[in-house]
């Protein structure tokens, strides 16, 4: 119930954010443009709360917090008094209602350079670009990557953290035929790499299998540190901190040895050996059989415990001065951007699944997680949210703003604008392909909750 409840929390909070800076970024331009906002609404349906400014515009809290808007004075939706036309939006230039429409995404885009600006200001906890272990069989060891060779620059730009290093690779599999790397061994040598991409899969997950680099890995020693309510664990009478040193007759060094042994051995008894404190136990126990897309697996119902001095070689601090956080903020948020893009594009092009798409179930999900793991975490989040809101507004499908500007921007070509009959044939095909979108994203969330 504390994670639900900090899920919606922090979903309600984001999109608040979001939205409110979103439709501000179109209420200021249309005030400065001479329009009159009858309305600035958040959320939809039943106000909440609501007020009437000094201008004549109310402002709202509505019922239902997935959106928002801004209701302009407009002919095409009631009468407007002859001394009233010049401040409806319908009135003015095409110029100044392309700018107008424009201006909610560009808010998202420059919210977003704030806030990963911010981020980079506050300081946030890294993870220095190490390569962890080399599959033999990868395209990394088959150019000679070793495992704590360091990235120091991928496709010419610099790498500091895996983070970043991450964006760099996923941005490089989006029709490169090589990817050209920069490492450094350990020893202190520095050597570049060709990795061939002609081959490799279009899936993002497939393609970091593809590459084989991964993260340092650490040996996590098998000890306790979370219990789930309800489950064998539970039921058992294990408790955190508790050390396993057997499974059966096996002895168990590693946390990755007890997950391994655990999943294959679904729904089956058995006896844990048990270090608590100075006694040593044995405990006898039914794993759990849970269902996933290769089969059913165990599961003990418990959690690692955090091991944090295990990483001090690879985990550092990354903070810029406030300059340089500027200009990582716009270069994060382009990049983002462009990434966005591409990836739509090719899901449209059928190159890399739909079920790539998150929706507001799983966005509810991440809010949560990053509002607990502290500001800097939830910065980042709502910066990156606030891009994806950026780009999809500006998606050329009508009933969104990219789609309005598609029409205006058709006017000013021609001079006059579309008929009506043609936009209103253009709005319904357009909401058509949002409620699909957001069905297939909605469709996503389920299924990945319910496996």
């Amino acid at each position: 119930m504390l994670e639900l409840l900090q899920s919606v929390l922090g979903f309600v909070l984001a999109i608040g954010i979001l939205v409110t800076f979103h439709e501000f970024g179109h209420y200021w331009v249309a005030r400065r443009c001479g329009v009159r906002v009858l309305c600035f609404s958040i959320g939809f349906g039943k106000p909440l709360w609501s007020r009437v400014a000094a201008d004549g515009t109310r402002w709202q809290v509505a019922a239902i917090p997935l959106g928002g808007y801004v209701k302009m004075l407009d002919e095409r939706e009631a009468p407007v008094s002859v001394e009233e036309q010049p401040f409806a939006f319908n009135r003015k230039p095409v110029a100044q209602r392309i700018a107008i429409v424009a201006a909610g995404p560009v808010a998202n885009f420059l919210l977003a350079i704030v806030f990963y600006a911010l981020v980079q200001m506050i300081g946030q906890p890294a993870l220095r670009p190490v390569l962890g272990p080399v599959p033999a069989e990868s395209v990394a060891a088959g150019a000679g990557l070793q495992e704590g060779d360091t990235l120091v620059r991928i496709a010419g730009q610099s790498v500091a953290t895996w983070d970043r290093a991450r964006l760099q690779l996923l941005q490089a599999s989006l029709g490169a035929q090589t990817l050209e790397v920069a490492l450094r061994r350990a020893s202190g040598e520095d050597y570049a790499a060709t990795l061939p991409l002609a081959s490799a899969p279009t899936e993002p997950l497939e393609f970091f299998d593809y590459l084989g680099l991964v993260p340092p890995q650490v040996r996590l020693e098998p000890i306790l540190g979370q219990i789930l309510d309800g489950s064998p664990a539970d039921r058992a009478g294990l408790q955190v901190g508790d050390r396993i040193t057997h499974l059966d007759a096996r002895e168990v060094a590693s946390w990755r040895e007890l997950v391994t042994l655990i999943r294959e051995r679904p729904a089956e008894e058995v006896r844990l050996g048990v270090q608590r404190a100075d006694a040593e136990l044995q405990v006898s126990l039914r794993l759990a059989e849970v269902m996933t897309e290769q089969g059913p697996v165990g599961q003990l119902g418990a959690g690692v415990a955090e091991q944090a001095h295990l990483w001090q070689d690879f985990r550092f601090i990354h903070r810029l001065g406030p300059f340089q956080s500027v200009l990582a903020g716009v270069e994060q948020t382009l990049n983002m951007s462009v990434l966005t893009v591409k990836m739509l594009w090719r899901m449209v092009l059928g190159e890399v699944s739909v079920k790539n798409l998150s929706g507001p179930l799983s966005i509810a999900e991440f809010a949560g997680v990053s509002a607990a793991a502290g500001v800097v975490s939830f910065l980042g989040f709502l910066a990156l949210i606030s891009v994806s809101l950026g780009v999809l507004n500006l998606l050329p499908v009508p009933v969104l703003d990219g789609g309005h500007l598609l029409y205006y921007g058709i006017e000013a070509v021609k001079g006059s604008p579309l008929s009506e009959r043609v936009q209103s044939l253009g709005h319904s095909v357009g909401l058509a392909m949002l409620l699909g979108l957001m069905t297939v994203a909605l469709y996503n969330d389920l299924t990945r909750l319910l496996s």
